[in-house]
């Protein structure tokens, strides 16, 4: 059975023609995209490398990626999102490989195939984590990368993610989340080992809603991201 919920492909699929909207409901991926570009750019070295985004939806970070001199498949479950990443290649002028395929599905085709894989904002969106997590460590080279990140699961993210963001704030839509499938760094890196993953550093993604912007820093207590290696 492919890892996905039928709901969530469809969410994202209405959705899709805004994804490259800066003003939509995207907006938050646009603005946090600079951050973790850089983060991901200086840790692994995207120049020259071959780089898998699992769960690329319309293609925000696989293009970053690919602007930095990566070669870049991206993979995703929803048709129209994918189908939206392509054209906006045409405006960029960037070269990504877009596949309509599962990350479980792709690691049994590509093991071991990618310098950097990522995947961003997805975890959160799965029936199964530890399944989607399991395949980027297949996907990965010795050596290699993988860059994930999620939402924590506690009192505090439900009132900003949740209460604030969705409801409050409305920098996204009402029901983009699902608070039970939010993840404890303990539970993500609890699947990293499993998977054969070192976790090698984790950084907290925050925002200020007075100021309105993006932050990397020490709180972890809503958007974090982990960087992992596969060991050679």
């Amino acid at each position: 059975m492919i890892n996905a919920d039928p709901a969530e492909v469809q969410k994202f699929s209405d959705l899709a023609h805004r994804w490259w909207d800066p003003a939509s409901e995207f907006k938050p991926l646009h603005e946090i995209n600079p951050l973790r570009l850089d983060w991901i750019d200086a840790a692994a070295g995207l120049a020259g490398k071959n780089v898998l985004d699992v769960g690329c939806g319309g293609g925000i970070l696989s293009e970053g990626m690919a602007s930095r001199g990566a070669e870049v498949t991206g993979i995703d479950l929803s048709e129209k999102a994918l189908g939206v990443a392509r054209l906006h290649l045409f405006e960029s002028g960037l070269k990504v490989d877009y596949q309509l395929t599962s990350a479980e599905e792709f690691a049994a085709a590509h093991p071991a195939r990618f310098d950097v894989v990522t995947c961003m904002e997805m975890l959160e969106h799965v029936p199964d984590p530890a399944s989607t997590i399991a395949a980027c460590a297949r996907l990965v080279k010795p050596g290699g990368h993988v860059f994930l990140s999620t939402l924590n699961r506690n009192p505090k993210s439900y009132l900003f993610a949740i209460i604030g963001a969705e409801y409050l704030l409305k920098l996204l839509p009402r029901g983009t989340h699902d608070y039970a499938k939010f993840l404890r760094p303990s539970e993500l890196a609890r699947f990293c080992r499993e998977a054969g993953l070192d976790t090698a550093e984790i950084t907290g993604l925050s925002y200020n809603p007075l100021t309105q912007v993006y932050s990397l820093g020490r709180d972890t207590d809503v958007n974090y991201m982990v960087r992992t290696r596969r060991p050679a």
